[in-house]
């Protein structure tokens, strides 16, 4: 289920309940079950999805399991270059004469790797913690 509709699921559902159960107690127990089966639809989408994603990246093909290496690639190559490459092929042709290399705009490229590296990042500090091998 899309976490955005979480919430107005949960509010339809709490007062459709406020509607047809007027003893509180029951009404209570009905909004605990109802978060539960929004919490576990949610739970199965999440799984489902990664096993989708290790079966792609089990793949042989590189069409398909190259998909996430592949953005990993573009990101590095993009960092390199917007940040070492372009600087110095600038200096190089402001001395020759030359005009200068396009420039990269890496707005969108610095969302990719950062949300790329933060995630690995979160890992890190998850195996540091040893919160991972529980």
């Amino acid at each position: 289920m899309n976490p955005l509709l979480f919430g107005p699921v949960l509010e339809i559902g709490r007062t459709l309940l406020d509607r047809f159960v007027p003893d509180p107690e029951k009404r209570a127990q009905s909004e605990t079950e109802l978060v539960k089966m929004v919490a576990d639809g949610e739970l199965k989408q999440v799984i489902a999805q990664l096993e989708i994603n290790a079966r792609e990246a089990a793949h042989p093909s590189i069409f398909v399991s190259g998909g996430r290496p592949l953005f990993i690639w573009i990101g590095g190559f993009g960092f390199g270059y917007a940040t070492i490459c372009q600087p110095l092929l600038t200096w190089f042709a402001r001395i020759k004469g030359w005009p200068e290399p396009p420039t990269v705009d890496s707005d969108l490229m610095w969302v990719v790797i950062s949300g790329l590296l933060g995630l690995g990042g979160l890992r890190s500090v998850e195996k540091v913690k040893g919160v991972a091998s529980k």
